[in-house]
Parts: C-alpha cells; sequence; structure tokens
C-alpha cells in the first residue's frame, strides 16, 4: 500500500509498554525518495519477537534488567551527596561574606529558581526516563552525543585532583590525632624563623596594614603551605619536584575507598552515602552549637549576614551567584543523569529535584553560621581571601586550635572535609563508569575492572598534583578542567533537550513517567530562561577570565594555553561528534540532518542497493 503523507512521529525513545497487556507488534515505516522528488512510503505490521520487548531505546534483554537503587533514600542520599560538597563549607560562606550578606542572597535564590531548580529537574527526568548514563541517553538526539562524552571527560577531570584536597582532610585528620594540635605553636620543624603565633599579633591588621587572613607566617599558614605542600620548595608550576610520600599513603587511601565504594555499582554506593551524606550535618551541628556559645560569635554571624544591598550595583555580585548556584547543585557533571538512571521508572523525580536542591542551599546557608561563629570568637575583622582552601585548611583550623578540647573538634570537623569529598567525588566516578559502560557493553560486563582503572588512572595524575609544586597544578586544573567547559556543556545540553527533541515531547516523557506534566513555568525555563541564563554566564566566564595566579604567583602565559587546551579538549567533543555523525551517515544533507536530530527509535537510515532509504521503526 502506497501513501504519500508523512505522519509526524513525536513518540519517546524509550516509554515502555510493561503495564500493558497487549501483544507487542512493530511497524516498519520506509520512505523512499524516488520518482521526481515525490515520496512514497510502504508500511507493513510485523509480530514482534518475544525477546526483543518494546521497553527502552536499545530494546535488549540487558537494558531491561538494568539495576536499580535498593531504597529510595539510597538515590536521595547519594543526589545530596553528591550536590553537597566540599564548597558548600568554604565557597558560599565566602561569597556571601563578600558580597553584600544577606544582599547576595537576593541574586542566589533568583538564579535557584530560574535555573538551578529547573536543570536540575531536566537532568533527573531525563536520565530516569531513558535508563542511560550521559553519553547514551543522548539516543533521543544522536548530534548532540559529544555533549555526553564533554561532561563525562569533565567528571574525569575533576577527579584528577578532587581526590587530591580529600587527600589533605585526611592528612589533616591523621595530624590532629595528638594532645596538641602542630598548627598552634612555632616550635615544629616545618615552621620558617619569620612564624608569628597567633597571640602576638596585635589587631585585625599588621604593621604593613596586611589582612591578618593573608598573613603567611601564622603556625596554621605555615603548617598548610610549608608542612602540607611543600609550596616553599617550589617555585612555580615548572618546578615540580617529586610526589611527596605522605600525600601519596593518603591518596591511596582514598582511591581504595572509592574504589570498594564503587565496585558493585548502586548496590554498594548506596549504602555508603547513609554515612557520607549524613555526617557533614551531624558534624555541622555539633560545630554550630559549640560556635554560638563562644565569646564574639555574634560578631561573626553578623559579619556573616551583613546587609548590603550596594553590593547588587557590582556585576561580579551577579555572576558569583550564578556560578556558585550552578556549581553547587552540580547539574552538567553526568552525575545526576546516572544516579537518575537507576531509578524506579514511575519515580516521582521532581519531589526529587525540588528536596534535594532546596537541601542543597539550605546547607551552604546553615555551614555559614557554623563557620563563622568561631570565626568571630577569634575577634579579628576576616579578610579573607579563602574561597578556595584557606578558609579550611587555614583559618577553621587555626580558629579550632584555640577552644578547649581542639583535638576532638579537630577529628569531627576534617572526618566532616573527609565525608563531604568522598561522596562527591563517588558521584563523579559514577558518571564515568555508568556513562562509558552504557555506550560500550563490554565495559558494564567488567565492570569490576573497569571502575579500578578508572580510580587508578585518576590516581597517576592526581600524583602531579601532590608534588612540592602540585598546588599549581591543582589551581590550573581547578581553573580550566570544569569551569568554562561545564557551563558550555549544559547550555548545549539544555538547547538539545529543549529546541532539538522539543519540550512538548520531553514534557510528554515525563508525564508518562509520573502521570503529570510540567506546568508552564518549567517548560518556559528549560526553553528560554535557562539557556539564556547559561549563555550569559559562559560569556561572562570568557570575558571575566585573565592571567591564572595563585596568591602572589602569576602563572606564565604557557600555562594558560594549557589550561585553555584541557577545557578545548572536552569541549570539542560536541561539534566534532557532531560532523562525524553526518559524515557516516549516506544521504542528502537534509536527509542527513533529519537522522540526526531525530530519536535513534524512530528511524535509522539504511542503503538498499543504489536507493537510500529511511527505516522508520515505532513500538
Amino acid at each position: 500500500m502506497n501513501i504519500q503523507v508523512l505522519p509526524e512521529h513525536k513518540l519517546s525513545s524509550v516509554a515502555p509498554l510493561k503495564q500493558f497487556n497487549v501483544e507487542k507488534k512493530e511497524v516498519e515505516l520506509i520512505l523512499v525518495k524516488e520518482q521526481n522528488g515525490v515520496q512514497y512510503t510502504n508500511s507493513s505490521v510485523v509480530a514482534s519477537p518475544s525477546s526483543r520487548g518494546c521497553t527502552s531505546g536499545s530494546g535488549s534483554a540487558e537494558d531491561e534488567v538494568r539495576e536499580t537503587w535498593g531504597k529510595k533514600m539510597d538515590f536521595l542520599l547519594s543526589v545530596i551527596g553528591f550536590a553537597v560538597d566540599l564548597a558548600n563549607v568554604w565557597r558560599f560562606p565566602y561569597l556571601c561574606y563578600k558580597n553584600g550578606g544577606g544582599a547576595f542572597l537576593i541574586p542566589y535564590v533568583l538564579f535557584l529558581f530560574i535555573a538551578g531548580m529547573p536543570l536540575f529537574y531536566m537532568e533527573l527526568a531525563l536520565g530516569q526516563y531513558n535508563k542511560e548514563g550521559a553519553a547514551t541517553v543522548w539516543k533521543i538526539c544522536p548530534i548532540f552525543k559529544g555533549v555526553g562524552y564533554t561532561v563525562i571527560i569533565i567528571a574525569l577531570y575533576v577527579g584528577f585532583y578532587y581526590n587530591v584536597i580529600i587527600a589533605w582532610s585526611l592528612y589533616y585528620l591523621f595530624a590532629s590525632l595528638t594532645s596538641e594540635l602542630p598548627w598552634l605553636k612555632c616550635n615544629n620543624p616545618w615552621n620558617s624563623p619569620n612564624c608569628t603565633e597567633p597571640q602576638h599579633i596585635n589587631g585585625t591588621f599588621l604593621g604593613n596594614r596586611t589582612p591578618y587572613a593573608k598573613y603567611k607566617n601564622t603556625p596554621a599558614a605555615e603548617f598548610y603551605e610549608r608542612e602540607v605542600l611543600h609550596i616553599h620548595e617550589s617555585k612555580g608550576i615548572n618546578d615540580l619536584g617529586l610526589p611527596r610520600w605522605e600525600l601519596a599513603l593518603c591518596l591511596i587511601l582514598v582511591v581504595f575507598i572509592l574504589y570498594f565504594s564503587l565496585w558493585k555499582g548502586v548496590k554498594s554506593s548506596g549504602k555508603v552515602v547513609y554515612v557520607t551524606a549524613t555526617m557533614p550535618y551531624i558534624v555541622l551541628f555539633v560545630l554550630l552549637i559549640r560556635g554560638i556559645t563562644l565569646p564574639g560569635a555574634m560578631n561573626g554571624i553578623r559579619a556573616y549576614l551583613h546587609i548590603d544591598l550596594e553590593k547588587l550595583n557590582d556585576p561580579q555580585v551577579w555572576i558569583d551567584a550564578a556560578t556558585q548556584i550552578f556549581f553547587s547543585l552540580g547539574a552538567g557533571f553526568g552525575v545526576l543523569i546516572a544516579f537518575a538512571s537507576y531509578n524506579k521508572f514511575e519515580n516521582n523525580c521532581y519531589r526529587d529535584a525540588i528536596l534535594t536542591s532546596t537541601i542543597n542551599c539550605i546547607t551552604s546557608f546553615f555551614s555559614g553560621f557554623a563557620i563563622f561563629s568561631v570565626l568571630g570568637y577569634m575577634a579579628h575583622q576576616r579578610e579573607n581571601g579563602a574561597q578556595r582552601a584557606g578558609l579550611v585548611f587555614i583559618i577553621y583550623p587555626e580558629a579550632i586550635s584555640t577552644l578547649p578540647g581542639s583535638t576532638f573538634f579537630a577529628i569531627v570537623f576534617f572526618i566532616m572535609l573527609l565525608t563531604l569529598g568522598i561522596d562527591s567525588s563517588m558521584g563523579g566516578m559514577e558518571a564515568v563508569i555508568t556513562g562509558l559502560s552504557d555506550d560500550f557493553k563490554f565495559l558494564k560486563r567488567h565492570r569490576k575492572l573497569f571502575t579500578f582503572a578508572v580510580v587508578f588512572g585518576t590516581f597517576l595524575i592526581a600524583l602531579l598534583c601532590i608534588t612540592n609544586g602540585g598546588i599549581f597544578v591543582l589551581t590550573l586544573l581547578d581553573a580550566y578542567a570544569a569551569g568554562t567547559s561545564i557551563l558550555f556543556g549544559v547550555l548545549i545540553e539544555a538547547i538539545g533537550v529543549s529546541w532539538f527533541y522539543g519540550v512538548d515531547r520531553f514534557s510528554e516523557d515525563i508525564e508518562r513517567m509520573m502521570g503529570f506534566k510540567p506546568g508552564i513555568y518549567w517548560r518556559v525555563c528549560w526553553k528560554f530562561v535557562s539557556p539564556a541564563f547559561l549563555l550569559v554566564v559562559v560569556i561572562a566566564s570568557i570575558v571575566t577570565s585573565g592571567n591564572l595566579r595563585y596568591d602572589n604567583y602569576i602563572f606564565p602565559r604557557w600555562s594558560n594555553m594549557v589550561g585553555w587546551s584541557i577545557a578545548l579538549s572536552s569541549m570539542l567533543f560536541v561539534p566534532i561528534y557532531a560532523i562525524y555523525k553526518l559524515l557516516i551517515i549516506p544521504g542528502t544533507f537534509k536527509e542527513r540532518i533529519a537522522y540526526a536530530i531525530t530519536p535513534e527509535h524512530e528511524h535509522h537510515l539504511v542503503t538498499e542497493g543504489n536507493v537510500r532509504q529511511f527505516k522508520v521503526r515505532q513500538c
């Protein structure tokens, strides 16, 4: 039977039909372009083999038995554990203090609602519906598969240096197991002749007007830079030296923890997070209770929350709020897609997105009280440049060292940092493992070996970050590996889902899972607001990027070029894969585009003799 009308197919790629007790049929629709350009259609209905089914994109048996979380709480704690990381403790309180206190919450909450939550929700729904990792989830629009590789590579890059920060926390934890904390006094082998104990520092500023928090010769600062980092033995990024064996042992222990948390998939990692995701809240509560009972605590909290509305006239405040809400929630690393892919199909991921993103932001705000109540106790106005590691590895340990029972509080504080880091690193590694093993099935069959290869590979690269000049390598990776590149990746992801796969089709997918469509608010954010937001942030991150520096050290130009090369190495997967996809498809340019932007289950291009055909398959 020949017909000349081509219906528009808007079915989703993986809508399951398990709930319907009907005979499964396969409809084959052959479109042949011939005879003066007129398209003729031939269709037939055939019984579908029972072994194939009509469930997910590939229809394989392996997809039907995809493992799921043991309990709903395993998933929630995993998402919370990943999103709530070290940056919640050191970066948000610093930014809030720096950018007008309570006034900073205005752009922060605004960006949470117009971009943070919508993107968070989008990734959870995308992963849960398609039951795939960050790469193969793009069977919904094959030309965008390159962005899946982009986020996987970025997650791998982050593992190169993030595990080192966890190793620092472990080193500090071991160093805290003494009756007197080693960063309390200046009588240690690593201290310089210029070391000055806090009680000998007069007031907020030293005689040369140097802010106290930037004073490099306090015991806590020298412990961090001279004992942990050995930065004084390096002249810069071109003078790294050998890895330090103490940090190497800590890094090995971190890698072992990660491996045995991940080797069995979500069945094992879902149990680990019961400790790693809940422990930080217990510790933060203990530190807050202790902090607010100290003299001067209210001064610190007032400094944290002081409202300076004039700061909102500074564009940098809005840029800081935008980047913080984005990096805090963790969208774009492929982790949320990977975690959600192990959910049950009918799970309410809308409620999960609202709950977990809200908990994440409240945790950031709450941690500021625990941190600044103790800093207020030190009776110093902190103008700290601690948006990275200074706050948690210099200033706060120094504050703890002056408390009664300092050893106990130091131990629980660094246990908190350790658990914050472990579950976030687990999320990043899981994104890599799930993303690649879903794409290359032989890796899934050898998950334990592949997991070992991933974590051991990150260990080898991380060795560069624990040399005498390792902090310069870490700073370079932190600035470029997951900066502009991750923003770019999420921008392309949002465009691919909203404009090519289509908000309407995506909303229908969500309705099939949960029984209701997303409201107009979510659809408008996905299609217009969030992509526009991301585009502005990407441009701002490029425009505001200057020569990289660490404290007073300015990185050489060649190192900045290396950094941008690292960033481009992940971003280029987007255009390269798109070009590759178009080149391997036979047919006219229009036919290639049509194939590349249409979900894989709807049609694929075949060649029979000299006739190019689209074969459209619908279950």
